[in-house]
């Protein structure tokens, strides 16, 4: 599907020194005149105000080494129009495979999704960041099923927490950003259209027209904007949105960790002392009824208004060996939103007996399987000692040494009440960050620096086939950042 937003931002660069005002004013002017372009071409406005075609430059599957594009970052605005959702998959699936004839994402297998010039069925690109051998960050793309890198980034520009749009046609990142003891730039809030054209990219906020020191948390789709938390030194200041072609509006003064619902109308977030609230962009936070006060990191899913969520109702805290400040011993809960009911335990805290204290766990990086069916987690292990400060499985001596100090586990979720059943399905030791496919049949995760993509049997929660392991490329995949580093798959 042809874009305006591409013409459009086209033009706009072009005004800046010669106007478009003769033969075309964006592709659209040349497809009417000109009819459509040659395979593998699109049309632009060039300098002259004339139409020319140019190669469609798709992603590759490795990083360009080549020179930085020299050129000026678009200065002028983008299409205020909502953005192009692609061919929509339909609420179906077909039986197209790899590289075959499409229409829409529906034609294809679930794995797959309907793109390019012309349309084929193509696996779904996952977006992380990582970090290059000379330490700068970099926001990354790569297809599922293939081994490969793509940097966003032209050129040598620190960037940093890739995100979709809906329908997967742009991501937007943060570039240009530092994060240091001694300096915070807050960098600039850039989309670009996907799959990628050389030079193109649009900046929808910088620090100072979103009012942060530091663009974290971010989440677009299913939103129609991108809903980031502010920053101010080391307190988070609340929830902002911008979108292409649209002002950065103020949503909350409080709160961190948004994220929006299955129809992008509402946010979840959380604020410390109230828990969770929800809020819709230009209206009034409303507190989740039952949902504990220290509850946080809410999740929606895409088929119901339950959310999964990090809690922890008895305040236990432990501060570790080499650290200065207290982790919280987190379960995770799901809730429905608009029913009213109360919490669901989905995965308690554990202990077991050992030599000398205890085995204990706790649980982070939650994620949900689209469909609501399955909650993935991971559960962290450490071993507490009858004195002395406890310390992570896998890393000082203790009786846990060479156990997994991270595990991802699943946990079957009926989503017709929330409630958690059956065992924990161990699906990758050592992993964390887990993030479902679109159609709930793949599982990313980080292990090691590296992006894994694990196969499940959506009906039965196991394991099928050995997983996709992405090399390294001379990037490091990054965890530090938790929530804000966890893998994105690009919607169906």
């Amino acid at each position: 599907m042809k874009k305006r937003v591409v013409g459009v931002l086209g033009c706009a660069l072009l005004m800046l020194s010669t106007g478009c005002r003769d033969e075309c004013v964006d592709q659209f002017d040349c497809i009417n005149d000109k009819g459509d372009p040659g395979d593998g071409q699109e049309w632009f406005c060039n300098s002259d105000d004339k139409c020319e075609q140019r190669p469609i430059v798709g992603l590759p599957l490795e990083p360009d080494a080549g020179d930085a594009d020299a050129g000026v970052p678009d200065a002028g605005e983008p299409d205020a129009g909502a953005p192009d959702a692609g061919p929509p998959d339909g609420g179906g699936q077909g039986t197209g495979g790899k590289g075959e004839t499409c229409t829409t994402s529906a034609d294809c297998l679930s794995s797959l999704r309907c793109e390019g010039a012309p349309l084929t069925c193509q696996p779904m690109w996952v977006a992380v960041t990582g970090r290059d051998d000379g330490g700068t960050s970099k926001a990354l793309v790569m297809r599922f099923d293939t081994p490969g890198i793509t940097a966003l980034t032209e050129g040598t520009a620190d960037s940093r927490y890739p995100r979709w749009s809906p329908g997967g046609t742009h991501v937007s990142f943060v570039q240009g950003a530092v994060d240091s003891s001694g300096k915070k730039v807050a960098g600039e809030l850039t989309v670009r259209d996907v799959p990628l054209v050389a030079g193109q990219s649009v900046v929808v906020a910088d620090g100072g027209s979103g009012n942060t020191e530091s663009f974290r948390s971010m989440e677009w789709e299913p939103g129609a904007a991108i809903a980031y938390v502010r920053q101010n030194a080391s307190q988070r200041s609340g929830i902002s949105t911008v979108a292409p072609g649209t002002s950065v509006s103020q949503v909350t003064t409080t709160g961190a960790f948004p994220d929006w619902s299955r129809d992008g109308s509402t946010i979840a977030y959380n604020a410390t002392e109230e828990g969770l609230l929800t809020v819709k962009p230009g209206g009034s936070p409303s507190p989740v009824a039952n949902a504990d006060k220290s509850s946080e990191q809410p999740h929606y899913n895409r088929a119901n208004e339950q959310l999964l969520y990090l809690a922890n109702p008895a305040g236990e805290l432990e501060t570790f060996e080499g650290e200065s400040l207290p982790t919280s011993l987190f379960r995770l809960y799901n809730i429905d939103v608009t029913g009213g009911g109360q919490p669901q335990l989905v995965a308690d805290v554990t202990t077991e007996a050992s030599t000398g204290g205890d085995v204990k766990s706790f649980i982070a990086a939650p994620a949900w399987a689209p469909d609501g069916t399955w909650a993935a987690y991971v559960r962290a292990y450490y071993f507490k000692p009858t004195s002395g400060k406890p310390v992570l499985c896998g890393s000082a001596a203790s009786p846990c040494q060479t156990r997994s100090g991270n595990v991802i586990f699943l946990k079957r979720i009926n989503p017709a009440d929330g409630s958690a059943s059956g065992d924990e399905v161990r699906i990758a030791d050592d992993g964390t960050l887990p993030s479902f496919s679109p159609d709930g049949r793949y599982i990313a995760f980080i292990k090691g620096g590296q992006l894994q993509i694990q196969q499940v049997d959506p009906a039965a929660g196991t394991l099928v086939n050995a997983p996709v392991i992405h090399p390294k490329a001379g990037f490091t995949l990054q965890t530090g950042d938790s929530d804000d580093h966890r893998p994105r798959w690009q919607p169906r």
